[in-house]
Protein backbone atom coordinates (compact mmCIF):
# COMPACT_ATOMS: atom_id res chain seq x y z
CA UNK A 1 0.00 0.00 0.00
CA UNK A 2 1.72 3.29 -1.01
CA UNK A 3 0.93 6.66 0.45
CA UNK A 4 -0.66 9.36 -1.41
CA UNK A 5 1.30 11.77 -2.91
CA UNK A 6 0.90 15.12 -0.68
CA UNK A 7 1.38 12.84 2.13
CA UNK A 8 4.60 11.42 0.56
CA UNK A 9 5.73 15.06 0.04
CA UNK A 10 4.97 15.93 3.91
CA UNK A 11 6.85 13.29 5.16
CA UNK A 12 9.54 14.13 2.85
CA UNK A 13 9.65 17.52 4.12
CA UNK A 14 9.60 16.73 7.84
CA UNK A 15 12.33 14.15 7.37
CA UNK A 16 14.58 17.03 5.61
CA UNK A 17 13.92 19.18 8.27
CA UNK A 18 14.70 16.74 11.14
CA UNK A 19 17.45 16.07 9.24
CA UNK A 20 19.15 19.66 8.86
CA UNK A 21 18.46 20.01 12.94
CA UNK A 22 20.70 17.02 13.53
CA UNK A 23 23.39 17.59 10.87
CA UNK A 24 23.84 20.85 12.43
CA UNK A 25 24.59 19.15 15.90
CA UNK A 26 27.47 17.60 14.49
CA UNK A 27 29.66 20.53 13.48
CA UNK A 28 32.45 20.42 15.42
CA UNK A 29 34.87 23.14 15.88
CA UNK A 30 38.43 23.01 17.36
CA UNK A 31 40.49 25.88 18.37
CA UNK A 32 43.61 26.14 19.80
CA UNK A 33 46.17 23.16 20.87
CA UNK A 34 43.68 21.20 23.10
CA UNK A 35 40.18 22.83 22.64
CA UNK A 36 37.48 20.90 20.18
CA UNK A 37 33.69 20.56 20.19
CA UNK A 38 30.82 19.39 18.16
CA UNK A 39 27.68 21.79 18.57
CA UNK A 40 25.77 19.92 20.79
CA UNK A 41 28.06 19.81 23.33
CA UNK A 42 28.51 23.50 23.13
CA UNK A 43 24.86 24.12 22.43
CA UNK A 44 24.59 22.37 26.25
CA UNK A 45 27.00 24.36 27.58
CA UNK A 46 24.92 27.30 26.16
CA UNK A 47 21.94 26.45 27.62
CA UNK A 48 23.61 25.94 30.78
CA UNK A 49 24.79 29.27 31.10
CA UNK A 50 21.30 30.79 29.68
CA UNK A 51 20.23 28.99 33.00
CA UNK A 52 22.33 31.35 35.02
CA UNK A 53 22.91 34.45 33.10
CA UNK A 54 20.46 34.69 29.87
CA UNK A 55 22.15 38.05 28.66
CA UNK A 56 25.51 36.86 28.14
CA UNK A 57 24.72 34.57 25.62
CA UNK A 58 23.13 37.71 23.82
CA UNK A 59 25.14 37.34 20.23
CA UNK A 60 23.47 36.81 16.87
CA UNK A 61 25.95 33.52 16.01
CA UNK A 62 24.38 32.09 19.39
CA UNK A 63 20.81 33.42 19.37
CA UNK A 64 20.14 32.79 15.49
CA UNK A 65 21.27 29.33 15.21
CA UNK A 66 19.42 28.55 18.19
CA UNK A 67 16.18 30.14 16.95
CA UNK A 68 16.92 28.68 13.61
CA UNK A 69 17.08 25.07 15.34
CA UNK A 70 13.39 26.05 17.16
CA UNK A 71 11.54 27.39 13.66
CA UNK A 72 12.81 23.73 12.17
CA UNK A 73 11.26 22.01 15.07
CA UNK A 74 8.07 23.55 15.07
CA UNK A 75 7.93 22.92 11.71
CA UNK A 76 8.52 18.88 12.62
CA UNK A 77 4.94 19.30 14.68
CA UNK A 78 3.04 21.09 11.42
CA UNK A 79 0.88 19.07 9.37
CA UNK A 80 2.34 20.42 6.50
CA UNK A 81 5.96 22.42 6.77
CA UNK A 82 5.51 25.66 6.11
CA UNK A 83 8.06 26.93 3.56
CA UNK A 84 9.07 30.29 5.63
CA UNK A 85 10.26 28.10 8.94
CA UNK A 86 11.70 25.95 6.72
CA UNK A 87 13.38 28.69 4.82
CA UNK A 88 14.67 30.91 7.72
CA UNK A 89 15.08 27.98 9.95
CA UNK A 90 17.92 26.80 7.96
CA UNK A 91 19.27 30.28 7.07
CA UNK A 92 19.09 30.37 11.15
CA UNK A 93 21.45 27.48 11.63
CA UNK A 94 23.11 27.61 8.33
CA UNK A 95 25.10 31.72 9.27
CA UNK A 96 27.14 29.77 12.09
CA UNK A 97 27.85 26.64 9.65
CA UNK A 98 29.07 29.21 6.75
CA UNK A 99 31.03 30.80 9.73
CA UNK A 100 32.27 27.28 10.49
CA UNK A 101 32.81 26.31 6.94
CA UNK A 102 35.06 29.31 6.50
CA UNK A 103 37.00 28.79 9.35
CA UNK A 104 37.40 25.32 8.22
CA UNK A 105 38.96 26.80 4.88
CA UNK A 106 40.97 29.30 6.11
CA UNK A 107 42.89 27.25 8.56
CA UNK A 108 43.25 24.46 6.17
CA UNK A 109 41.18 22.05 8.84
CA UNK A 110 39.22 19.32 6.74
CA UNK A 111 37.24 18.28 10.53
CA UNK A 112 35.98 21.56 10.60
CA UNK A 113 35.42 21.64 6.77
CA UNK A 114 34.28 18.47 6.50
CA UNK A 115 32.02 18.65 9.56
CA UNK A 116 29.29 21.49 7.59
CA UNK A 117 29.17 19.58 4.43
CA UNK A 118 26.10 17.26 5.36
CA UNK A 119 24.25 20.31 6.46
CA UNK A 120 24.37 21.94 3.35
CA UNK A 121 23.61 19.20 1.23
CA UNK A 122 20.74 18.85 3.25
CA UNK A 123 19.55 22.64 3.52
CA UNK A 124 19.81 22.72 -0.28
CA UNK A 125 17.95 19.28 -0.95
CA UNK A 126 15.20 20.63 1.99
CA UNK A 127 15.16 24.08 -0.34
CA UNK A 128 14.73 22.44 -3.53
CA UNK A 129 12.32 20.11 -2.45
CA UNK A 130 10.15 23.31 -0.91
CA UNK A 131 10.51 24.81 -3.90
CA UNK A 132 9.71 22.31 -6.02
CA UNK A 133 6.39 21.40 -4.30
CA UNK A 134 3.09 23.24 -4.21
CA UNK A 135 1.81 23.47 -0.28
CA UNK A 136 -1.81 24.20 0.39
CA UNK A 137 -0.15 27.37 2.36
CA UNK A 138 2.51 29.21 2.40
CA UNK A 139 3.25 29.26 6.42
CA UNK A 140 0.82 27.34 7.71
Amino acid sequence: MSLPNSTQLRIKAKVLNALLIVSSLFGFLEWGPDHKMFLFQMEAEVFTILMKDPFSMIHPLVILPLLGQVLLAISLFQKTPGKLLTYFGTGGIGMLLFMMFLAGIFSLNPKILLSTIPFFIIAFLAIRHSLKTKMDSFIK
